[in-house]
């Protein structure tokens, strides 16, 4: 009997994830378009992320936009 391995799917969020932990964030429009949300949905996104507890730092980028960065991780619950 073979088993087959899971390939891990790649959700949307963890694609906004991996923007927000790059080194230049990703601003609101990156994520639009990485994801097909709309501007309301992605700002509920990051909200979602911080009531996690992740903590996220606003830049100005030199063309004006505001991009959105990871600056730590939640902390593990402890009980």
């Amino acid at each position: 009997m073979t088993s087959k391995k899971k390939t891990p799917t790649k959700t949307k969020a963890a694609a906004v994830h991996s923007m927000l932990r790059r080194a230049k964030g990703a601003t609101l429009a990156e994520i639009e378009k990485a994801t097909s949300w709309k501007p309301r949905s992605c700002r509920a996104f990051l909200s979602g992320v911080r009531k996690q507890g992740i903590a996220l730092a606003k830049e100005e980028r030199t063309n004006g936009e505001i991009a959105y960065k990871m600056t730590g991780e939640a902390e593990p619950c402890r009980v």
